[in-house]
């Protein structure tokens, strides 16, 4: 894959994930407007759940194929064959126990009354990590359109189910009280509709992969699955120390606040809505990340793959500091996407934005032990980032609440940053443009901090002072970066 592949391809994950994302974000309005704090916070917390157990459920193997697939010693199919044999080994027995213990699992979550979360969630999370490799394996082989369509698919099915069960349904059934529809229409399952609705979206995911299952033979080779295995296995710690970092804070916020189980709810209810405003980051990570693995694993032996590798970086964080800006300077517009009993937590956005602009960076610079094979040490720096996550959120929730979650997560992307740094200047030296990337971010924090001080204290119109500022920042990055690009012409 060339620069230029990596930048379309990006652009397809990310088109694709943005304008998905974008209607499936419009259910957050549905969400917030239909159902309280406490209720939507019952949602925030088991997506926080999911997000563990699904680090867990796929093994590390996505990565574990990337590396091995172009190994000369193994085959690409025999690796893909082996392991989606054992993904799909392991998500049976997961879900199988998931309905052996389901009335447990709801008791220990304290939701007794509804034992069918739990069994839902593991059948969502078993088809998700089934749905990993055939994915993998489309990012591998470049096409960048099958896997945004299928994409695309799953969250049209969701946004349109969602509709269904939370809209149509209830209007329909007090309509014809007496009716078929009525009579199967259950208000007591209240949010679980959303987890039915993205249960049935995962299963026609599956389905529309399913020409990447055909002809695949049940095997189970130790000769493939052992080395694959020793260099995947880290990487289940990389994530979970990277959930713990991305959900630790939803998943404890009901444990950590002083206040009753009803209002911590609500707390987190808040914090959860407010969290999806950081969206359009999370998703331009998302989508570099879904190009930018298979790119630095093909550039690698490349004599230039270390000057490119720095110009991604610096064109990654222009990209972000745009998209921090873009939605701190408009929030008052943001803010309506979610209802007006959670935007006193607005004070948030702000902060998760620039931490998850800081998890881009620790994305870019994860190349070193990727490529050095030292992925075991790549899981202690996730690790030393999980216990600060821990730690502060320990620390800091109890006296600040939700925004010092905020903070912690801000904190701690910072020191991964730091460490993934210094560590990969010892084993894979790349000399990223230090000034250049400061400059960004100095600039980015500067622009947002002007536009605040002139709305707050000489009462400017918000939106002409958020559009000057976001025409300061686009004006000068067109000249000072962009404009040498174009003649050069590396776009």
């Amino acid at each position: 894959m060339s620069l230029r592949q990596l930048v379309s391809q990006t652009a397809v994950y990310g088109l694709s994930s943005i304008v998905g994302r974008f209607l499936n974000y419009l259910l957050v309005p549905l969400y917030t407007y239909t159902f309280s704090t406490g209720e939507y916070g019952v949602v925030s917390e088991f997506y926080a759940y999911a997000g563990f157990v699904a680090v867990l459920l796929v093994l590390g193997l996505e990565t574990g194929y990337f590396r091995f697939r172009q190994r000369p010693e193994f085959d690409g199919e025999r690796v893909y064959c082996n392991v989606l044999s054992l993904l799909l080994l392991a998500n049976l027995a997961f879900a199988g126990g998931v309905w052996f213990w389901q009335e447990d699992l709801a008791a220990w979550l304290q939701y007794p009354r509804h034992p069918e979360y739990p069994l839902w969630f593991a059948w969502i999370l078993a088809l998700d990590a089934l749905s990993a490799l055939p994915f993998a394996k489309l990012r591998a082989e470049n096409r960048a359109w099958r896997f945004a369509g299928i994409k695309m698919a799953e969250i049209l099915i969701a946004i349109g189910l969602n509709l269904l069960l939370l809209l149509l349904w209830p209007k329909l059934a007090a309509i014809w009280p007496d009716s078929a529809i009525a009579r199967y229409y259950d208000p007591q399952v209240g949010v679980g509709y959303i987890f039915i609705a993205n249960l049935a979206a995962s299963a026609a995911k599956l389905l529309l992969l399913l020409p990447q299952f055909r002809a695949v033979p049940f095997v189970l080779e130790r000769a493939v699955l052992a080395p694959v295995l020793r260099y995947s296995l880290p990487m289940i710690v990389i994530g979970l120390a990277g959930m713990v970092n991305e959900m630790l804070d939803r998943a404890i916020l009901k444990l950590l606040l002083p206040y009753d189980l009803q209002t911590n709810l609500q707390q987190l209810g808040i914090y959860g809505a407010c969290y999806k405003l950081s969206v359009l980051m999370t998703l331009f990570v998302q989508a570099f990340r879904y190009a930018g693995e298979p790119f630095f694993f093909s550039y690698a032996g490349r004599a230039d793959a270390k000057r490119a590798y720095a110009l991604v970086m610096q064109y990654f964080v222009i990209a972000g500091v745009s998209i921090f800006l873009l939605v701190a300077l408009f929030i008052d517009l943001f803010k309506y996407f979610i209802g007006a009993e959670f935007r006193e937590g607005l004070t948030v956005v702000p902060i998760l934005l620039i931490a998850n602009l800081l998890l881009g960076i620790y994305v870019n610079l994860s190349v070193w032990y990727k490529l050095s094979d030292r992925t075991g040490l790549g899981a202690w720096v996730a690790l030393a980032g999980a216990g600060v996550t821990v730690a502060l959120n320990i620390l800091l929730i109890p006296e600040y609440g939700y925004v010092g979650a905020a903070w912690a997560t801000l904190v701690c992307y910072g020191f991964m940053v730091l460490l993934s740094w210094g560590l990969g200047r010892i084993y894979y030296p790349v000399d990223y443009p230090l000034a250049k990337i400061g400059y960004y971010f100095l600039l980015g924090l500067g622009l947002y901090g002007a536009d605040r001080y002139a709305v707050a204290h000489y009462q400017w119109d918000v939106w002409l002072c958020g559009g000057f500022g976001m025409l300061v920042y686009l004006v000068l990055t067109y000249w000072l970066d962009l404009r040498p690009l174009f003649r050069k012409g590396r776009i």
